[in-house]
């Protein structure tokens, strides 16, 4: 029997992949447990075995990606939405494995970042991704991936959408609500995503552990949770599973968290993103 929690539900990062990993089995699952929405990310590019050389090579990902939100959704009580972008790791990639200069990385990442803004555009795609190496990199490499994270937010801005975030940990990110603000996207459409509990700048994306959600519930801040789910049967325990963000849910409201929940999953998704998670539940 499914789980009715009496509430939408959304894992607000997740990425999901048929063909190497359990695809809609997890999807199910989320549903079972009473999660009703999901926001897939688009997996790196190199993980779908696109080697880009040119942006309209992204195309394919952010194709997969959507094809694999139409199949989630038809097993949603809500539904799913992709965010599509490009991950900040690949510059590493570009530039220590294929010779690339960091110009030319960012070249090639704003240009895939350009196509993900089409799909935005014509109302196929929720939000853009993007961000900054979470790791320690050359000071070109850093002031390249600032350059594609900046062109991300304008691009945001432009067809009017929210960017969610790959960055290294910080609980004070307000340079890159600066940034944002700069390149004329609000910072309260800014994710941060694999938050911890408290977060100046950005929106945080909770990773759904207890310690952190309580920090979060606490705070009286908007928030939003997430699992990070990358399904990769060669990385089982590298996050959290799909069954996490509806049973920390529950925990949430049998601890008295009510209204963090509801900020959670309907006011702030809606602040953020445009959506209604409460019309969108069938």
């Amino acid at each position: 029997m499914t789980v009715d929690l009496d509430t939408p539900v959304l894992d607000n990062h997740l990425h999901l992949d048929p063909r190497h990993g359990r695809g809609m089995d997890a999807v199910e699952e989320f549903a079972h447990l009473g999660g009703t929405h999901l926001l897939v990310v688009n997996k790196p590019s190199w993980l779908l075995g696109v080697e880009a050389d040119e942006p309209s090579a992204f195309r394919a990902v952010f194709e997969e990606t959507l094809d694999v939100v139409a199949e989630a959704t038809e097993l949603l009580p809500g539904r799913a939405w992709p965010v599509l972008g490009v991950h900040p790791g690949l510059i590493s990639r570009l530039v220590d494995d294929r010779g690339f200069t960091p110009e030319e990385a960012s070249e090639l990442m704003r240009g895939g970042i350009d196509v993900a803004a089409e799909y935005v555009a014509d109302g196929r795609a929720l939000a853009l991704k993007s961000g900054r190496p979470h790791y320690e990199v050359s000071d070109a490499v850093w002031d390249a991936s600032n350059e594609v994270m900046a062109h991300t937010f304008a691009l945001g801005a432009k067809v009017d959408c929210a960017v969610q975030l790959h960055t290294e940990a910080s609980e004070d990110l307000t340079d890159i609500a600066e940034l944002a603000e700069t390149e004329g996207l609000d910072p309260g459409r800014v994710v941060k995503h694999y938050a911890a509990g408290r977060l100046a700048g950005p929106i945080p994306s909770v990773m759904s552990e207890t310690d952190r959600l309580v920090r979060a519930a606490d705070s009286g801040e908007p928030f939003v949770m997430e699992t990070d789910f990358v399904d990769d049967p060669d990385r089982p325990g590298a996050v959290l599973g799909p069954k996490t963000v509806p049973r920390r849910v529950r925990w949430l409201l049998a601890e008295g968290y009510d209204a963090a929940v509801r900020r959670a999953h309907v006011e702030t998704p809606a602040a953020v993103y445009g959506i209604d998670t409460e019309a969108t539940l069938s």
